[in-house]
Order: C-alpha cells, then structure tokens, then sequence
C-alpha cells in the first residue's frame, strides 16, 4: 500500500472534513461581487498568515497553538527549521490569488476542484493505494479526477456548451497533475487552483475565442 501521510487514517479523515469547509468559498463567491469577496479574504489571509508565523517565534503561541490545532497538522507544517506554513493558510492564500487574477468563471470550479479533489485523493489514495504513479498513487490520482469531473458537471457555465464541460474536464485532469507532483516542494492548496485557472485561461482563449468570460446574471 502506497501512503505518504503523517498522520493516522482517522485525524486524514477529520482533517478533510474541517477541509470540506473552505468549499464554502466557492458557494459564498457566488453571490457577491469580486471587490466584496476580496474584502472578505484579505483580511482573513492576512491573520492566518500572521497567526502561523507567529507560532515559530512565539513559544506561549506555540504552546497554545498546537494544544488545539497540532493533532491535525502534517510534519512538514511543524519543522522549525522551514517554518512551513500549514494547509488552512494556504487555502485562503490560493483562493486570494485566483480571486484576483482570473474571472469568476475559472475561480468558482478551481477552489471547488481543489477542495473536493483534494479530500477524494487523500482519503481514496491513503485507504486504497496500490499503484504508484509520479509521486503519489494512481488511485489517489484517479479519485481527484474523478470527483473534480462531477464538480465540474455541477459549477456554472457560460454556455453549457460540450466544448466548456471539455475545458473543465482538461482543467481537472491538469489539477489532479498538480495534486501528484506538488509532494514534497510545494503545497497542492495552491498550486492545484492555480493550474487549473491557468489551463481554463489558455483553453478557453484557443477553444472559445471571443466568449465574454462572465457568467450571466451573476454580481461581477
């Protein structure tokens, strides 16, 4: 069995779960406007931002810090040489990113992707990975592309076109890419998004030429 985790099934599962979450980005952007949404997110990136540094020079911090939030954190988010920063601040750091930079269209799938992706490889490729392919398993792989299809099957479209659902599967193929090979020197919370609005960027410049990329009576 293939399993790169550092913490126990049962913690992976609960640390999905508290995962499963952020997923409320993509749902609650929706709704409001790309000023309001960045309004929002800043300022939370910024905290988390501060508040997991703060826990490498603070040992009063630490203490109270890791008392709460430890149990779930993988090594590589506590080595104090590294001072990586954990999963949760990447999330809002990514989704800040993306928010920023890529039209709505991009953005509601890609963090949606990530989410539901991400906890279908982890929990999918820890239980049953047998095969290894890249740098993780083929199953774990697998799932993420599977569970970023139906996300796609589900998020919003500017034409409901075969040529868009194409675009989305591409798009989740290349996160579900990003997912496998980040192990080990950069953190899938962000790279996973960002691929994936990069690829939608590029297919759907080639693919759909001239499509305005925004989505129809939605607050821009």
């Amino acid at each position: 069995m293939i399993d790169n985790g550092t913490i126990d099934y049962k913690t992976e599962v609960l640390r999905k779960l508290i995962h499963l979450c952020s997923l409320s980005i993509s749902i609650i952007y929706y709704f409001i406007t790309k000023e309001l949404a960045l309004s929002i997110l800043i300022p939370m990136t910024l905290l988390s931002l501060v508040l997991d540094v703060l826990r490498y020079f603070s040992s009063r911090f630490a203490k109270f810090f890791y008392l709460v939030f430890g149990f779930m954190l993988r090594e590589h988010e506590k080595d104090l040489k590294k001072k990586n920063l954990n999963g949760a601040t990447y999330v809002l750091i990514s989704a800040t990113l993306v928010i920023l930079l890529f039209p709505k269209v991009f953005v509601i799938p890609a963090i949606a992707v990530l989410i539901v992706g991400d906890i279908a490889a982890a929990l999918v490729g820890r239980k049953f990975g047998r095969h290894r392919f890249l740098f993780k398993s083929l199953e774990g792989t697998f799932a993420f592309f599977v569970a970023g299809s139906i996300v796609i099957f589900l998020t919003p479209k500017l034409t409901g076109s075969a040529t868009e659902y194409l675009i989305g599967f591409i798009a989740v193929a290349v996160g579900a890419l990003a997912e496998n090979v980040s192990y080990g020197w950069a953190d899938d919370n962000l790279s996973i998004p960002l691929a994936i609005c990069i690829t939608m960027a590029i297919l759907y410049t080639t693919l759909m030429p001239g499509v305005e990329l925004i989505l129809p009576n939605v607050p821009v």
